[in-house]
């Protein structure tokens, strides 16, 4: 069961990069939790169900139209996955480049994304997970 979501979690990339709301928002439960990198930053709480993650993808993309996302490893952690990779794109307005390393923790249920958080670093990431670097 674990293998088949690192799997569904290469999907859910390949949709994101797609720009496939839909097949995307398949792949997360209706109540999925969920905090990327920028909310942490701002000091701002997670988005909840799929109206939160509707309303993220249209920020995210009115703000740096081209964004996606090269994954470079995704692992297994039995009920959760972490990945790591690149986030890139260019600023809407000022098309500066952005460019970052991106590790993810997603947690799944029934072939469906229930949570998941970005991080800095992995050390971060496995911590979250309960697992030591």
């Amino acid at each position: 069961m674990s293998h088949e979501n690192v799997e569904l979690n290469y999907r859910s990339h390949d949709a994101f990069n797609r720009r496939d709301l839909d097949a995307f928002l398949a792949l997360h439960d209706p109540d999925v939790q969920f905090t990327p990198y920028e909310r942490v930053i701002e000091g701002l709480g997670p988005y909840y169900g799929h109206e939160g993650v509707r309303g993220w993808w249209k920020e995210a993309f009115a703000a740096l139209p081209d964004f996606n996302v090269e994954l470079d490893e995704v692992r297994d952690l039995g009920d959760m996955t972490l990945v790591r990779g690149r986030l890139r794109g260019h600023g809407a307005a000022s098309e500066a480049f952005f460019e970052r390393t991106y590790w993810g923790l997603f947690r799944w249920r029934d072939k469906r994304i229930v949570w998941w958080h970005a991080f800095q670093r992995e050390a971060e990431a496995l911590e979250s997970a309960g697992l030591k670097e």
